[in-house]
């Protein structure tokens, strides 16, 4: 399969700040090296493991063969959280949502707000006309 030059509107930025963000994280934790605990705390863990888990899920929708050959990073994700303690993946239903409501929406936006405030009930999206 050949992929296009350009991508969907969004998903270039998108993709291009995730590699950012992961090469910053990186350059954070490298420092520690193996065998001393990397700076790293519970949450970070569980956000850093699910922004691959998310990654990998975008991954699969690139190809109708994608989400067989990316079946050994769920894997080995689901083998990480449980050696470090942590709770497994959400689990997902054939059309690829969780099949329960998820405890944390984006972690990045909604972890402080839940814990202060009830959730906003959704809103439909509001049309504009030009």
């Amino acid at each position: 399969m050949e992929l296009p030059t350009i991508a969907a509107p969004g998903v270039g930025e998108r993709a291009d700040a995730v590699a950012d963000a992961a090469c910053h994280l990186y350059d954070t934790v490298a420092p520690w090296r193996t065998g001393a605990p990397g700076g790293w705390s519970r949450t970070a863990a569980e956000d850093a493991a699910e922004a691959i888990e998310t990654t990998a899920h975008a991954l699969a929708h690139i190809d109708p063969g994608a989400e067989v050959v990316l079946a050994p990073v769920h894997a080995a994700l689901a083998d990480l959280r449980r050696r470090l303690g942590l709770a497994p993946a959400d689990p997902l239903i054939a059309a690829g949502l969780p099949a329960t409501p998820r405890t944390v929406g984006n972690p990045r936006r909604t972890r402080w707000v839940r814990v202060l405030t009830p959730p906003s009930p959704r809103q439909p999206p509001s049309r504009t006309t030009s």
